[in-house]
């Protein structure tokens, strides 16, 4: 849809919702921790979840992109689907 990568979209966007809950409960501890009260702690939280989910999906998009980092195998493997499609040539024997 947006990106093309090796990831489906559904798998990414699950994974941006479960680091965001993460997120939200450091936020919440956080946030009582300097304003003592639940329903401050509770607004920020539950302001911020939207955003960041958003945020990080895109941003787990974007890095899928790029091949920095990556193992060379997937290169190779890639290579050697693409060989596996290809049909080999013929050649007329004289």
């Amino acid at each position: 849809m947006f990106i093309r990568v090796g990831e489906a979209h559904p798998r990414s966007l699950i994974k941006a919702v479960s680091w965001r809950m993460v997120g939200s409960i450091d936020t919440f501890i956080l946030s009582f921790f300097f304003t003592h009260k639940a329903s401050a702690a509770a607004a920020i939280a539950s302001t911020e979840v939207l955003t960041k989910i958003a945020l990080y999906y895109f941003h787990e998009r974007a890095w899928a992109v790029l091949p920095w980092g990556r193992a060379r195998a997937e290169k190779a493997a890639k290579a050697d689907a693409a060989a596996a499609v290809t049909p080999p040539l013929v050649t007329a024997q004289a």
